[in-house]
């Protein structure tokens, strides 16, 4: 009597399955209405706009000192590490940020004032960073509410792409 084989096959979603539903919520974002009408004229304020915007892009930069501080500290995540890096810098530009050429040719962010010194285990500081990744996708899902519909799409695509930092950062740690 034979026994019918186990499947080996993990449950939950494939990291490509991941990474592709996160590449195609970021090309929706793009799409619009084709009104020809600004995210300020139809819901809130220019300057609720622009405030929402520079915190947004203040976050993202704050984010990759996070990513640069752990890379420092620990370079041999630096190749798993540095599309997540580059996506962060993609959020920070959508947002209207500024992410300044470092001497190597990769953008440099200045370390945030007040963050956290980076754990010296590498996975402990992976640990951090995703909980940063999480906090800050967190965030932005709670200040969507009060946003113009246009840029609450780019922030609602965003956190989800954070979220899947945050997923991605912690799936080795099982």
């Amino acid at each position: 009597m034979s026994y019918p084989l186990r499947s080996s096959v993990p449950s939950g979603p494939r990291r490509r399955s991941l990474l592709a539903s996160v590449a195609g919520g970021a090309l929706l974002v793009g799409c619009s209405d084709g009104s020809g009408g600004s995210e300020e004229s139809t819901s809130g304020s220019q300057s609720v706009t622009r405030k929402a915007r520079a915190l947004a892009a203040r976050d993202s930069v704050g984010l990759l000192g996070r990513y640069d501080a752990v890379i420092a500290a620990h370079p041999a995540v630096a190749g798993r590490l540095g599309p997540l890096r580059a996506e962060v810098v993609r959020h920070a530009e959508a947002f209207g940020g500024t992410v300044t050429k470092g001497a190597t040719g990769t953008p440099a962010a200045p370390s945030p004032s007040g963050a956290p010194p980076t754990p010296t285990t590498e996975k402990a500081a992976l640990s951090e960073l995703a909980a940063a990744e999480r906090t800050l996708s967190d965030r932005r899902l709670t200040a969507l509410a009060d946003l113009p519909p246009e840029l609450a799409r780019l922030l609602a695509s965003v956190a989800a792409a954070g979220a899947a930092h945050a997923y991605l950062l912690t799936e080795d740690a099982r």
